[in-house]
């Protein structure tokens, strides 16, 4: 602008000298500064057409031309147009870069109303298109290629989809703007479907670091120095667009997910809601939640169709490497992954596998998996949404976990006042295997007077119920101190550092599995100091099942289940009050007919054998009436002496009143039950009272061979009885 002025007034000039008939000498110097102007401004052309206009003019002019007037009007041409090159070059730059400020500024306002990623990339090709721009099309990086969002500029319909061997994938490849002056030099150039393009802009556009589009520009002539610089400062200013919009979408979405979460009261209730957050915000095809529960990994909940399964066994697919490894799987396309479940490898495209982890866990027992039908290429983006989404959903399945527990502990507290002990041991067990992270077997030992007793079973066969052990036998099984034993301080063993076959296995034999045990936790109950029972927890294939977790949920159940197992006894010593012939110490017959009904359940349910003893004693009446009702009492507590010396592990021994006696032999056959019956009659015939002798006759009878049902037992075995003393034999089989 100065310059124009400049010719303006040198102009101006010129037509002063010629009015004010000032003279030819200052005629000269005004068409000289106008030429020399003019070539500056315009050029060499331009100032040789403005030095041969001045020529002319000059002669028109009185006094006509100077002699040296040509040479310097040419010579004023040439330095002025080598001068003002430099000066047309920044006006030029100034041009350019007004331009593109105008750009960025009106394509930055009103990308800023947009408020979606597919909405901004799909307004690039159009925003850029009206500033001459050429051919813009936006593309998004997929496994193997680009897919196209939008394009403008061209005439035909150009590809969907392309190879990522093109400038467009160097350009995702190395997350940096590639230029391709003239495509023809470029062997890697997929040319478009219009003709007569030249020149090839790819711009990365990032979110958050990562190239998650491609802004492509196609034009007939080569981009300037400035016009490249200006168009990746706008590629940059939409990245950093792009980039805030990811951050303040995911914001929303974790606040959404926390309340949502906040209102769910069960574990599949927060996994539901999570999975159908997440399915929209990713825009997956289906999900599962998968809960680790001893060797297997079971289904919380899920959507979608294809993976119907409820459950997983040890060691297959992703779910299990991700619970080994506690780090995510990200993949592209499931088939490709080698740990790949066979049946899903042709249904499943893109999947993620993620871990969910609790406080105090050092594996993951929660695994959340989302899948696609389609191969699909995962933004790091949503990785991070995912990862803190994880973080949600744990901190929230924690407390709906805890709650969880505690209305367990509270259900077995109300329920054990009115149900059996054995069924409150049962019970009990199952809610520890349940809940206690990498349990899938375990029995319970409570003490009986100075043995601990096998109560309840999971995972193990029935032969170990009723089998009874010392306490130091399991102080030696405990592997721990004696103070921590009488604290209740759980304990983890594993066979990576434990031989269990040598520390345990003889004892318990083949129904233990000692040899398949991979690791066991143990947590004696104790309480006031004294252990009331031990809670033993097994995984068979796992031997790094149990971790910090198994022993903080196992401390918690510690101190409810030592006050349960306490008013258990207290009312197990009230029963037995009840049910204990005081005289003997032995069961009496209420007992007898509740432990019968028992047994016979048991029995029946696992296909067991049943047998029964009722005895009567002969020569008692002589001793009474000869030698009195004390020395009577003396021979019947004798009587349950030598019985009890005489019995078997499992075995119960009763006194049903007056003479008679009975026992119950669970797990036994007929026959061993006649021998029990003879070593019983045998010991009984070696009590002498003052020179009076007692003998006996036992009725035998056994289930299923002899009865269907309690009643039909008891008469077999009672008739059997007074065959026997019909005959006059201590024993009758039949």
């Amino acid at each position: 602008m100065r310059t124009l002025w400049i010719l303006l007034g040198s102009l101006g000039g010129l037509a002063g000298t010629y009015l004010l008939h000032l003279g030819e000498g200052y005629r000269f110097p005004w068409l000289l500064i106008a030429v020399a102007t003019l070539a500056s401004l315009f050029g060499l052309a331009w100032g040789l057409l403005g030095a041969a206009a001045a020529w002319g003019l000059e002669g028109l002019l009185p006094g006509g031309h100077p002699g040296y007037a040509a040479p310097v009007l040419l010579a004023a041409v040439l330095l002025a147009d080598f001068g003002g090159k430099e000066l047309r070059r920044a006006y030029q730059r100034q041009r350019e870069t007004a331009a593109q400020l105008t750009l960025l500024v009106a394509a930055l306002e009103e990308l800023s109303g947009l408020t979606s990623q597919e909405a901004i990339l799909r307004a690039l090709p159009g925003l850029l298109g009206r500033y001459d721009q050429g051919h813009v099309a936006v593309w998004q990086p997929q496994p193997g290629g680009l897919r196209l969002v939008w394009v403008e500029g061209l005439d035909d319909q150009p590809p969907l989809w392309v190879p990522d061997s093109g400038v467009m994938g160097r350009c995702v490849r190395e997350g940096r703007a590639v230029y391709v002056p003239d495509v023809r030099q470029d062997s890697t150039y997929i040319a478009a479907p219009q003709r007569g393009l030249r020149s090839e802009l790819a711009l990365p556009l990032k979110e958050r670091g990562q190239v998650v589009a491609v802004l492509n520009l196609e034009r007939s002539r080569p981009f300037g120095r400035h016009e490249l610089e200006g168009l990746e400062r706008f590629a940059r200013a939409v990245s950093l667009q792009l980039s805030q919009l990811s951050e303040r979408a995911e914001l929303q979405f974790l606040n959404q997910l926390s309340a949502s979460l906040d209102s769910a009261s069960t574990p599949s209730g927060v996994a539901e809601r999570a999975l159908a957050l997440l399915a929209q915000a990713l825009g997956v095809d289906q999900g599962r939640l998968w809960m680790q529960q001893g060797s297997r990994m079971v289904a919380v909940a899920g959507f979608g169709g294809v993976d119907e399964a409820e459950e997983i066994p040890y060691g297959q697919g992703l779910v299990w490497q991700v619970y080994a490894t506690g780090r995510p799987i990200y993949a592209q396309n499931y088939g490709d992954v080698p740990q790949a479940l066979p049946r899903f490898r042709e249904a499943i495209g893109g999947v993620v596998v993620h871990p969910v982890l609790l406080p105090n866990q050092e594996r993951p027992r929660l695994v959340l998996s989302l899948y696609q039908g389609s191969p699909r290429r995962w933004r790091e983006s949503e990785q991070d949404l995912l990862a803190a989404a994880c973080r949600t959903l744990g901190l929230a399945l924690e407390g709906v976990l805890a709650a969880q527990q505690r209305d367990v502990l509270i259900s077995l507290a109300r329920e054990a006042v009115e149900i059996p002990a054995e069924a409150v041991y049962e019970r009990l067990l199952r809610a520890a295997v349940h809940m206690v992270p990498g349990a899938e077997a375990g029995s319970l030992v409570v003490r009986e007077g100075s043995r601990f007793c096998y109560k309840a079973l999971l995972g193990y066969e029935e032969g170990l119920r009723g089998q009874s052990f010392s306490e130091a036998e399991e102080l030696r099984w405990y592997a721990g101190a004696a103070d921590d034993w009488r604290r209740g301080e759980p304990r983890i063993l594993s066979r990576l550092s434990t031989d269990f076959t040598r520390l345990k296995g003889e004892a318990l034999g083949a129904a233990g599995r000692v040899e398949e045990i991979a690791a066991n936790l143990a947590l004696p109950v104790a309480h006031r100091g004294e252990v009331l029972a031990v809670l033993y927890l097994d995984n068979l294939h796992d031997p790094a099942a149990f971790g910090e977790d198994s022993l903080y949920a196992a401390r918690f159940f510690a101190a409810p289940i030592a006050a349960l197992l306490h008013g258990v006894r207290y009312r197990e010593l009230l029963e037995q009050a009840a049910t204990t012939d005081p005289l003997t110490g032995l069961a009496n017959r209420r007992a007898f007919d509740q432990r019968l009904e028992e047994e016979f359940g048991r029995a029946e349910r696992y296909g067991q054998p049943l047998s029964l003893l009722v005895m009567d004693l002969s020569g008692f009446k002589q001793v009474n009436d000869r030698l009195g009702h004390a020395k009577g009492d003396e021979a019947l507590v004798e009587v349950a002496r030598v019985l009890r010396a005489n019995q078997r592990d499992g075995d119960t021994l009763f006194r049903w009143g007056g003479d008679e006696f009975a026992a119950l032999l669970p797990h036994t056959e007929l026959s061993g039950a006649v021998k029990a019956a003879q070593r019983y009659a045998e010991s009984i015939r070696r009590i002498c009272l003052e020179g009076l002798a007692l003998g006996v006759n036992i009725g035998v009878a056994t289930y299923p061979g002899d009865a269907d049902d309690p009643e039909a037992l008891l008469r077999e075995a009672d008739e059997r009885m007074y065959r026997a003393k019909r005959c006059g034999v201590s024993v009758l089989e039949a």
